[in-house]
């Protein structure tokens, strides 16, 4: 049985792969992933607010509107925190994790503006990455900023991470777009070597008892790899760039379900966490045991086999979708 899948021009070994995480801050950590069944591994991110570039860009971005919100100030550090102290543990992390693993390293750049944090990039492809995830976390709070705006700051982003390098980005994206798929269009034409279905935007929520608003973490629920699958098997065949799909991956099941509608990988993170690294290994056992099941020789034999260019009713992945379960309710 070939379960080996290729991801960015990556080739490994199963389609099985942690997403960034805490688990990733530890060596010992990735070890085990790696002992566990781990294809590749995507680090923990290195945030644009921990490089000390463009401090002012960075406050900009992240301050806009918030002096409406007096509590919501104290959630940014001051100017005078950032430093590179931390950028450069990234870097030796990545160093390290070269020396004691063998699956590919996918070193995370998380940021907004457009600046010099994206010279880490490089910095990171110097260190041993493999490739480098690019995490465009932007919400677009002021209404004066166009949707097309938007778009172009991702686009641009892209383009200026792939200038000097020579290892493959792949861009991880949230489905707030007025249309997603020319959005992954346009990025696939920018360069980008694969896409990642979907960020997790966390929400705050109101302390009652204190009356502030606070921050919270959420972990997913395999019903949330509903939104990526459907993607994913809309764009499966029209792209250059990698699929692969994230949040809402809790079990064997679920990744097969975006492995059939054309992922290449699928990511993982809120399960190791809740069930431990090892359920790695059951999840994999479990895959290898539905595919000699249903007698899949291989997984590029399953991969796309549901998508919406492959099933009896492409519309099943689209309008008529909805129509159909609201009726099933009479």
């Amino acid at each position: 049985m070939d379960l080996s899948t290729t991801y960015m021009g990556l080739k490994l070994k199963n389609p099985l792969v942690p997403s960034a995480s805490p688990l990733s801050r530890s060596v010992d950590a990735v070890r085990r992933l790696e002992d566990a069944g781990a294809s590749a591994i995507v680090l923990y991110s290195l945030f644009e607010e921990q490089i000390n570039h463009d401090v002012e860009k960075v406050d900009h971005y992240l301050t806009t509107y918030s002096e409406s919100y007096a509590e919501a100030l104290s959630y940014f550090p001051e100017p005078e925190a950032f430093n590179n102290l931390y950028a450069e543990e990234y870097l030796d992390h990545i160093q390290e994790l070269k020396k004691t693993i063998e699956i590919p390293v996918i070193a995370s750049l998380n940021g907004v503006s457009e600046g010099g944090w994206m010279e880490y990039a490089k910095k990171m492809e110097q260190a041993g990455a493999d490739a480098i995830e690019l995490n465009i976390y932007y919400l677009a709070a002021d209404p004066a900023v166009s949707g097309r705006e938007v778009e172009r700051m991702y686009i641009d982003d892209v383009k200026k991470v792939k200038k000097n390098l020579g290892i493959p980005v792949s861009v991880k994206l949230g489905p707030y777009f007025s249309s997603f798929a020319n959005i992954a269009v346009e990025l696939d034409n920018a360069g980008a070597d694969g896409l990642v279905l979907f960020n997790r935007f966390y929400q705050p929520d109101i302390d009652l008892e204190t009356m502030e608003v606070s921050p919270s973490l959420v972990l997913s629920s395999n019903y949330e790899k509903r939104l990526p699958m459907r993607w994913i098997a809309i764009l499966y065949g029209q792209l250059r760039a990698s699929l692969a799909a994230t949040s809402g991956v809790h079990n064997a099941e679920d990744a097969i379900k975006m492995i059939l509608c054309g992922a290449d990988v699928t990511m993982l993170a809120s399960v190791l966490l809740r069930k431990g690294i090892e359920h790695l290994n059951e999840i994999l056992i479990d895959f290898q045991a539905w595919m000699i099941e249903h007698e899949y020789e291989s997984v590029k034999e399953m991969k796309g086999s549901m998508s919406h260019r492959n099933v009896a009713e492409p519309a099943a992945f689209e309008r008529a979708n909805y129509l159909k379960i609201l009726q099933s309710f009479r």
